[in-house]
């Protein structure tokens, strides 16, 4: 992971989608998958024991989630190889809700059925491609508006025009403020 880490807090597929930076892929090997699994655990149902080909699967999600989600923030029709890749991920994995009682209530819990645990958490992740993908807020996504960087977000506020204020935001400010007052030569 980059000395800042990854940026988290946006939509779950816009978070897959930022672990490729403009310095890097943030999920190069197994262990960072696990250390971004270990910021989105509040987000994702435990998997299970991850495999060494799991990487793979979770970065072809996030490739395919990438490519949709260009087209689809700007109003144009996906691939349909992304489509099916996102929905045979899903497939993989099938989602059921599992019914149990609490001894007072019936539970509901939303669970996948088979496959490996990279299947399943790529089934996840897929599923929370397609739910960004068919948001109709999915237009408002934005790339950063800083120039090194790639990072995507969905704005809370019209007027956001960075992945991070604290990042990229203060970075900006900082180089304006330099051009400013730096002496003339």
């Amino acid at each position: 992971m980059s000395e800042l880490g990854p940026l988290t807090g946006e939509p779950l597929a816009l978070d897959l989608v930022n672990t490729r930076t403009a310095i890097g892929d943030l999920l190069s090997t197994p262990d960072e998958l696990q250390a971004w699994l270990r910021l989105q655990a509040d987000r994702l149902p435990p998997v299970g024991e991850l495999a060494t080909g799991d990487l793979e699967a979770v970065r072809r999600v996030r490739e395919h989630t990438a490519r949709a989600l260009d087209h689809v923030r700007r109003g144009v029709e996906p691939a349909a190889a992304d489509l099916a890749a996102l929905n045979q991920a899903q497939r993989a994995a099938p989602a059921i809700t599992e019914l149990t009682w609490s001894g007072t209530a019936v539970l509901a819990t939303r669970r996948r059925a088979g496959g490996s645990a990279g299947e399943r958490l790529a089934a996840w992740l897929a599923e929370a491609a397609a739910e960004l993908l068919a948001d109709p807020a999915v237009t408002k996504v934005r790339e950063c508006e800083a120039d090194d960087c790639v990072m995507l977000f969905l704005p809370a506020h019209p007027r956001r025009r960075w992945c991070s204020a604290a990042r990229c935001g203060n970075r900006v400010r900082v180089a304006r403020h330099y051009q400013r007052h730096k002496p003339s030569a």
